[in-house]
């Protein structure tokens, strides 16, 4: 899942963003307006975590513009502000969630998944390949009834190729959906995590290199 966080306060986007990628979500971060907008234009986002006050172009002008293009992003709105008339306001914009500050840092995690799943198509209860499975919303994977050790990157991977039904997924849509910007896209990263993702499925392998087209599962 990819995020963008948008909060004027740094040390707060700062940890946000922190936790979120620990979690296993690829995350920017902005810290006003007119750099949200920037983004959006060229970066397609799961979920929107927009601060409502702003500097630039406020929160409220960039939810408005997001609802009016029709963007696909789902938008969780951030306040101080904590009145139901605030949260009436925020939701009336167009924001498909709303969340007062302070907040709890563990429902800011649940409402950014609760939201990336409905911005997404629906996934299904499992991915199943063979004797393996995967659990997206549980975020676990079994390979002949056991467990397998993966980190949060090697799972975003896994699902983003199982989720493929077979297309070949190129390497630079691994790094847009499982990475951020942080990611330097001249770098192997994506090699080096299906390497290691290989080797935690064993054998028989599963993913296969397609040449000049990405990876896909169904390795001979």
């Amino acid at each position: 899942m990819r995020v963008l966080v948008a909060e004027d306060d740094e040390v707060l986007a700062r940890a946000v963003v922190a936790g979120l990628r620990r979690e296993g979500m690829a995350v920017d971060v902005v810290f006003d307006g007119d750099d949200a907008l920037e983004r959006l234009t060229v970066n397609r986002y799961d979920v929107v975590v927009l601060d409502r006050d702003l500097p630039g172009v406020l929160g409220d002008d960039i939810c408005r513009a997001l609802v009016a293009g029709r963007s696909a992003s789902r938008i969780l709105m951030l306040t101080a502000a904590r009145s139901v008339k605030d949260r009436v306001e925020g939701l009336g914009l167009g924001a498909d969630d709303y969340l007062p500050k302070p907040f709890d840092f563990a429902e800011l995690v649940a409402r950014i998944r609760a939201l990336g799943r409905r911005a997404a198509a629906p996934l299904p209860a499992s991915f199943e390949y063979g004797d393996l499975i995967m659990d997206p919303a549980r975020r676990v994977a079994v390979r002949a009834g056991r467990r397998l050790p993966l980190t949060p990157k090697e799972l975003a991977v896994l699902e983003c190729l199982l989720a493929a039904e077979g297309r070949p997924v190129p390497a630079e849509e691994l790094l847009e959906r499982v990475w951020d910007e942080a990611a330097d896209p001249f770098t192997t990263t994506v090699k080096t995590t299906i390497r290691r993702l290989r080797a935690k499925l064993g054998d028989p392998p599963v993913i296969e290199t397609v040449r000049e087209s990405g990876y896909r599962i169904g390795g001979s």
